[in-house]
């Protein structure tokens, strides 16, 4: 039976490739500051769970680096607020009044969600507003966090703005489904934030490992 720690540090592992999308081992052993045996040993117990896989890069003249990475059933053990009513209910509404209807359900209620936010973010700076939709949105399960994008020295970038990364989706078992509720979710950021364009970067439903939104003031 694994002990407490063994537990932890499991936890540790999934939530590091969980923000960061692929790690060696090395990099995990440095990061969480254990030996490159235990890694390895917990690496081997997450991969037989089938939480998580690995893909052999070429790295130089050396033996191929091993990149891991969560399985979609690693991403699951994340907790999520919505999960299987929230689904099964949707599916009943869409055999029952149609398509259509349930995408125009979603997007009201994505408004009204986009109500809720500006009302909470103020009219501070935009960083302010920023940093608190960051915290709003961790408050409902999402893994998200903000920087600012700055024009880089010695190219033609000439705007700034900001990116917010979410790397765990409190609705993924949803949007796996509908997919169409992250336009919504995307709509619902450009209400709140009324006086900004948002564009998306990422989006862990193609694969990628996180969402990720550039905000840029209009």
């Amino acid at each position: 039976m694994a002990t407490t720690h063994e537990t932890t540090t499991k936890q540790d592992i999934l939530q590091y490739l969980l923000k960061q999308g692929q790690a060696t081992a090395h990099e995990l052993a440095e990061s969480l500051d254990i030996s490159a045996q235990a890694i390895r040993r917990h690496l081997k117990d997450l991969e037989a769970e089938g939480l998580i896989q690995y893909q052999s890069v070429h790295a130089g003249m050396g033996r191929p680096q091993h990149l891991y990475e969560l399985t979609r059933e690693g991403r699951h053990r994340f907790p999520d607020q919505y999960d299987k009513f929230a689904i099964s209910l949707l599916d009943t509404l869409t055999e029952t009044v149609g398509q259509d209807q349930v995408s125009s359900i979603l997007r009201k209620q994505w408004q009204r969600k986009a109500i809720v936010y500006r009302n909470n973010l103020g009219k501070g700076s935009l960083q302010e507003r920023v940093a608190k939709l960051v915290e709003l949105r961790r408050a409902e399960g999402y893994m998200a966090e903000w920087h600012s994008l700055e024009p880089a020295e010695g190219t033609a970038q000439t705007e700034s703005g900001f990116i917010i990364s979410e790397h765990h989706c409190a609705i993924s078992h949803i949007a796996e489904s509908f997919p169409n509720v992250c336009d919504h979710e995307l709509e619902m950021f450009a209400t709140a934030l009324e006086d900004c364009t948002v564009e998306r970067t990422h989006w862990i439903i193609d694969g990628q490992h996180q969402c990720g939104y550039l905000i840029k003031s209009r």
